[in-house]
């Protein structure tokens, strides 16, 4: 593998050209008109023009990035994540250029990218599965009657939905039937599938992900967990590996339980399997994400694998270089989204970055995709950077963090650095005693 494109934009591009860089391989930008000053343009090898700034007529025009990888020659392309990265027709369609597709085939994106398919296949696989329907819910009626029988509260999802679009809690039939149409008709724009489920809402649940990976060789292991309770908007906030919420025995059984959902679609390249845990730790299955996911640098701190890497050695039809045995983590990692954002309402705030001062610190990793005098756009995800803390303890990371975000200087626009000074502080997140409605129960202060 010689020359790569990048089909994504910001932190993540900057992030595999890093590692493309430190392998000798040239990579292959593409930018819209709104990103044209940002530095992921000018860190990549090539890069090209590829439209206006709204996604359709950029980032998501699919056949435009296929013809510039084809015509500089690019032996692969790397989707990130977001975008194009489980578009299986996108893979389907890259393939078939004789070009190499850094991810799954295109068959599993296709597969698992349909959340009701995937709650059949992982079923059948012996792999639990939160309560819910296995067939597209016709109409309101129909998922009135499933409600009932399952019990409310519930989760109205869509089908074909992703990161937090196209679901909605429901605490009783008024909000279902309230929210029933407009759910659909949003999952139909976003994802062109307009297909409903409903599953049973787990109270004080949290949300623990596993990294997975598979190669062409048969080989698949887990890279541990990742807690990701904290969220707005069904939305990851804070990242932390490991779990403070798991035992040892519930950490083996839930890593068992993501390779055997791997194993079930023969899975390869980088991967995560997302499960709800409850209150007593049974957990099931919400859905596997066939991509490199945001907060993917901190098990690579924990673990000391560089897994953007890991999916270049695949991708080249090489075997995994470490087995299951082989795979350990030490210390502790935690990860910050920092939104363009209001850190109370949690809207987007775009605008230009008059000021930005990063705090240097031997255990603090900036994955930033802006510097000083770029603006963030209404046109894309409002994420200025991911600060990863990570050290030896969880106390010392949160010690290390809250010096961050204290000593953090960003002009200019909002952001939510506020929220993670609150949260850092609250007792409850301290003890590790958090679960999905952390946020939501915090008091709204200014």
């Amino acid at each position: 593998m010689k020359k790569v494109l990048i089909a994504n934009r910001g932190e993540i591009a900057l992030r595999i050209i890093k590692t493309c860089k430190d392998r000798g391989i040239e990579t292959i930008a593409v930018y819209s008109d709104a990103d044209a000053e940002l530095p992921f343009v000018s860190e990549a090898d090539y890069a090209f023009r590829i439209g206006e700034p709204p996604v359709a007529k950029s980032y998501l025009n699919s056949d435009k990035i296929i013809e510039i990888a084809v015509s500089e020659g690019a032996d692969a392309v790397h989707p990130g994540y977001g975008l194009l990265s489980e578009n299986s027709t996108f893979a389907r369609k890259i393939e078939e250029a004789g070009i190499k597709f850094i991810g799954p085939d295109w068959q599993t994106v296709e597969k698992m990218g349909d959340k009701i398919i995937a709650r059949k296949t992982m079923l059948e696989a012996g792999v639990p599965v939160v309560p819910g329907t296995i067939e597209p819910v016709a109409d309101v009626e129909e998922g009135v009657k499933i409600a009932q029988s399952i019990g409310y509260p519930v989760m109205l999802k869509a089908s074909g939905g992703g990161g937090g679009i196209g679901m909605i809690k429901c605490d009783n039939e008024a909000m279902l039937i309230q929210h029933f149409a407009s759910s659909q008709q949003r999952a139909l724009s976003y994802f062109g599938n307009g297909s409903m489920f409903i599953e049973k809402y787990i109270e004080n649940a949290r949300h623990i992900e596993v990294q997975i990976f598979g190669d062409s060789f048969g080989n698949i292991v887990h890279l541990y967990e990742r807690d990701c309770s904290v969220q707005r908007r069904n939305q990851k906030v804070i990242e932390e590996t490991p779990s403070p919420f798991l035992t040892e025995e519930l950490r083996n059984k839930i890593t068992q339980a993501a390779v055997l959902s791997a194993k079930a679609v023969s899975y390869t390249n980088a991967g995560t399997v997302e499960f709800v845990v409850s209150e007593s730790g049974d957990f099931y299955f919400l859905e596997m994400n066939t991509r490199l996911q945001v907060e993917h640098p901190v098990t690579e701190m924990i673990t000391g694998i560089d897994l953007v890497g890991w999916q270049l050695d695949v991708a080249d039809g090489k075997p995994l270089s470490l087995t299951q045995d082989e795979i350990r983590a030490a210390g502790h990692s935690m990860e910050f989204r920092l939104y363009a954002e209001d850190p109370v309402t949690f809207m987007p705030s775009p605008g230009s970055i008059n000021q930005l001062i990063l705090p240097e610190n031997e255990k603090v990793r900036v994955d930033c995709g802006y510097k000083q005098g770029n603006s963030v756009t209404p046109f894309y995800d409002p994420m200025i950077a991911k600060i990863i803390v990570s050290d030896s303890t969880r106390e010392s990371v949160i010690s290390e963090a809250e010096k961050f975000f204290s000593d953090l200087t960003i002009e200019g626009l909002k952001t939510n650095a506020a929220l993670f000074q609150r949260i850092l502080s609250d007792e409850q997140f301290r003890k590790g005693d958090y679960t999905t409605a952390f946020l939501a129960k915090q008091p709204t202060k200014k």
